[in-house]
């Protein structure tokens, strides 16, 4: 079985599904496939995710728990707080759009957790196979822009000379491509040597497309994930030879990225624009109407007004761009009840999904991955607005959908920590 492939180990033969059941799988993968393009709104993956919002509920393929609706009802509250704050706003049209797709994108999470815990393992394969084929084909699209390999291809696949796919913004194209990045690696992993061509080629597709894009806070995210995900999957085998496995692939693997980034910077545009970003701070993100002054003004703002300004307020009536904080930004979105249930949301997923990491079963490995990236794009938050990312609700719905779906089959497992000789 390669990467992109389906496991029938984890999933009923195919003569137990009706027409209907595998129609919604397909229409599944390729919703996860199409969010590989989300150069405007909306996007393909919207259309297609509404018409998941529809059906699967329809047809049963979800599995609503308690605490799944305690989970809608904190996303209901942050999208309550911002249409609140939208009364305040100076362009209120522009404030309840905005709110109304935060809405959509709740909805959306709350069902695609309920389509994973429905069958946890078979149903999170699925989706990240599918994700793999979405990095896949977006960072084609943004080296081949970068390199301009057709006519018109650089202006239509890059900004600001920074590779974009066929996303809006190079930053948003970046962390993207962190979740796959972390599931190739962990396929790696596992896999036989001689099975591991396909994750490989993923891991150097992706691998180039991250540096093309010049985005700090995507390769801060790659960083925090891949970390993240080294340390839980240590920490959580048993077998000495398995770890000394894994740490010896880890070393191979950082070499080669070492290598990728010396090739790549043998090229003169690459490595001054590479030099560029890889300082910690730019000219634009210091003074008072830079991006660390905008974040203070907008925590400011914040404060002084609990109900909030509305969404899109900020940019056009107070500073030249967003706040570049995910939860400042909430806060000014939806005032104190929604932002702060928006904090609620990210710090109670981030906490619970810790202690499961630790519990043994068989979605713990799938579990790490989605865990991993999604801690990065949590810790990333605090230095960008990710509030419409779709991938980061889609990493929400995984995680959720996993935790509940393994709730109380099996016991959780103490890291593996070697003993102190004296």
């Amino acid at each position: 079985m390669t990467a992109f492939a389906l496991s029938p180990s984890v999933a009923p033969p195919l003569r137990r599904r009706s027409a209907t059941h595998i129609l919604a799988l397909v229409l599944v993968w390729l919703t996860v496939v199409s969010g590989a393009a989300v150069a405007s709104e909306p996007a393909p993956v919207d259309v297609l995710t509404l018409g998941l919002v529809m059906l699967l509920p329809l047809i049963g393929l979800v599995a609503i728990s308690r605490p799944l609706v305690g989970l809608l009802a904190l996303m209901l509250v942050a999208a309550a707080g911002a249409y609140l704050a939208a009364g305040m706003a100076v362009e209120v049209g522009k404030a309840v759009t905005h709110t109304s797709v935060s809405l959509y994108l709740y909805v959306a999470t709350f069902i695609l957790a309920a389509f994973v815990a429905k069958r946890p393992e078979a149903h999170t394969r699925l989706i990240l196979d599918a994700y793999l084929w979405a990095a896949t084909l977006a960072a084609l699209a943004g080296i081949v822009g970068y390199f301009d390999l057709f006519p018109g291809a650089h202006e239509l696949l890059t900004r600001y000379d920074r590779a974009t796919g066929l996303f809006k913004d190079p930053n948003v194209f970046g962390p993207f491509l962190v979740p796959a990045l972390v599931y190739a690696a962990s396929r790696l992993a596992v896999l036989p040597v001689r099975k591991g061509i396909v994750p490989l080629v993923v891991l150097l597709l992706a691998g180039l497309a991250m540096l093309l894009s010049f985005s700090r806070g995507a390769w801060f995210n790659l960083m925090v994930a891949l970390a993240v995900y080294g340390v839980l999957y240590l920490l959580t085998l048993r077998s000495r030879r398995a770890r000394l496995r894994f740490a010896c692939l880890a070393a191979a693997g950082l070499l080669a990225l070492a290598a990728l980034i010396a090739v790549a910077l043998q090229l003169d545009a690459v490595a001054r624009l590479y030099d560029e970003r890889a300082a910690l701070t730019q000219s634009y993100d210091e003074g008072p109407e830079g991006r660390f002054g905008g974040q203070l003004k907008a925590a400011a703002l914040a404060l002084d007004n609990p109900l909030g300004l509305g969404a899109q307020q900020f940019v056009p009536h107070y500073h030249h761009e967003e706040p570049h904080n995910v939860y400042v930004a909430m806060l000014l979105n939806a005032g104190w009840l929604g932002g702060l249930a928006f904090i609620a949301l990210v710090g109670s997923t981030a906490l619970w999904g810790l202690v499961h990491a630790f519990e043994r079963g068989p979605t713990q490995p799938l579990f790490l991955v989605v865990y991993a990236s999604l801690l990065g794009h949590v810790l990333e938050g605090f230095i960008i607005d990710l509030d419409h990312w779709r991938h980061f609700y889609l990493l929400m719905a995984l995680a959720w959908g996993l935790m509940l779906g393994g709730r109380g089959r099996t016991p959780p497992v103490r890291p593996v920590i070697p003993a102190a000789r004296g």
